[in-house]
């Protein structure tokens, strides 16, 4: 049975590997714009005037827009997820490619834990807006300080491992 499903998507490979690309493209950009040319700042003003009134109302709405725009990222991975290892199983990959293990170790080792932490913080218990709006204030204050040490945090490594992923998949070196 997985033979004949094997062979009536094989046609389909560069298909499965344009969607691969596309949302790859969707989860590593999604949410760039909106954290460096908001969200950091917002976050960056807020910690030199912890208690400035104008700063926290930027900061809260800040990350409770970034949270509902993270919805792109994360819709965009679980394609990934899917995608990734169909085009290993309908392609010529094995365990051999060197390059195909390294990116597999990333995005296994860093990506699939950051992500998952990223759903909570934006859309289950880590929601600022849905805290917000349950008024939950402390609960919401800590929301709001984790995802930011969250982002502190998982910046550099986006930024390190998104082009050397891409630098993999691209040269297969």
């Amino acid at each position: 049975m997985l033979q004949t499903i094997h062979d009536a998507l094989a046609p389909f490979y560069l298909q499965v590997k344009f969607l691969h690309v596309f949302f790859a493209m969707i989860w590593a950009f999604s949410t760039a714009v909106a954290y460096s040319y908001y969200v950091k700042g917002a976050f960056l003003k807020w910690e030199r005037n912890p208690e400035d009134k104008t700063a926290i109302q930027r900061r809260n709405w800040a990350i409770e827009q970034f949270d509902r725009g993270a919805i792109l990222e994360h819709v965009a991975f679980p394609v990934l997820i899917i995608t990734g290892p169909l085009m290993y199983w309908l392609g010529p990959w094995s365990v051999d490619s060197t390059w195909l293990m390294i990116k597999l170790a990333i995005i296994c080792l860093i990506f699939v834990p950051m992500e998952i932490l990223d759903y909570w913080l934006a859309h289950f218990g880590g929601n600022k807006e849905m805290l917000r709006k349950r008024n939950l204030p402390e609960k919401y204050e800590a929301s709001i300080r984790l995802h930011w040490k969250f982002l502190k945090v998982t910046t550099p490594l986006v930024m390190v491992f998104v082009p050397l992923i891409v630098w993999l998949a691209v040269t297969k070196p």
